[in-house]
């Protein structure tokens, strides 16, 4: 699916996240993604990582300072209409929220807190910091099972427990939870909104299978936020996003990209 928009001032979301070498998730998904939804994306990237469908081999955080200074320079000039964070080490938490200071286009946060493969990003401090000072300031969140146990500090192993954790964590911080139920078992896929003060929603799918699921996450959460900078609402991002990142599954199915896991939206 790409949609086209047509205007006279271009439309543009600013990523916040890691560089993928193997193009399959960060700043190389979220791009793609925005691009289909007919936005433009701007980027600022807070890690490089070494990494292909094995796995990620090496990564490096980018200098706070510099992490900043991209997002300062494009919310400066240009016309940003949502901001989407992705991989954020640590260190990286506090500049991004002082960077974005009082901008008040809508803010998706996918929060990375390491890869599939076992890496991890983000430490108990920069896990605290993120929940007390970045999820306020979101639209909306978008952890998978594993995410949203280690942010409320339980567990999360059915649709019960999900849909629980998330409306703990929606009415503290005051933003949207999108519970993704891919770690779920069964033939469907749940997807939980949950939003303070409103009836949860249900977004259901057939589970894929596939090898290639890498940057699924990525690709949902810039979809996302694609869909709220051309004006759409919370439920109408999401079901177009999941619709995206459906349709990349299915027609990556029978790609072999490497070893591992392939990318979820080729594009």
């Amino acid at each position: 699916m790409r949609l086209q928009v047509r205007a006279r001032r271009p439309l543009c979301v600013l990523t916040i996240a890691g560089s993928d070498s193997g193009g399959g998730a960060g700043i190389q998904a979220d791009s793609r993604a925005i691009r289909a939804l007919g936005v433009f994306p701007l980027t600022a990237i807070t890690a490089v990582t070494a990494q292909s469908t094995r796995g990620v081999r090496a990564w490096c955080a980018v200098e706070p300072r510099l992490i900043a200074a991209q997002i300062e320079a494009v919310l400066e000039d240009m016309p940003v209409g949502a901001v989407k964070t992705g991989l954020l080490p640590g260190a990286a938490v506090r500049a991004v929220v002082r960077a974005l200071g009082e901008t008040a286009v809508p803010l998706v946060v996918d929060p990375v807190a390491g890869s599939t493969s076992g890496t991890e990003f983000l430490d108990a401090a920069g896990r605290r910091l993120m929940r007390r000072e970045l999820f306020p300031r979101a639209a909306l969140v978008t952890p998978n099972w594993p995410e949203l146990a280690v942010f409320v500090g339980g567990k999360v192993e059915d649709e019960e427990e999900a849909e629980k954790a998330a409306r703990m964590l929606a009415e503290e911080a005051g933003c949207a939870v999108l519970v993704k139920g891919g770690h779920g078992s069964g033939a469907r896929c749940v997807d939980l909104l949950v939003r303070p003060g409103k009836a949860v929603l249900r977004f259901e799918g057939a589970r894929l299978r596939t090898p290639n699921t890498h940057g699924t996450g990525c690709t949902l959460a810039s979809a996302i936020a694609a869909g709220l900078a051309r004006g759409w609402s919370l439920p109408r991002a999401v079901e177009t996003a999941r619709d995206l990142v459906a349709g990349g599954l299915k027609d990556g199915r029978g790609l072999r990209w490497g070893a591992g896991a392939g990318p979820a939206f080729p594009g």
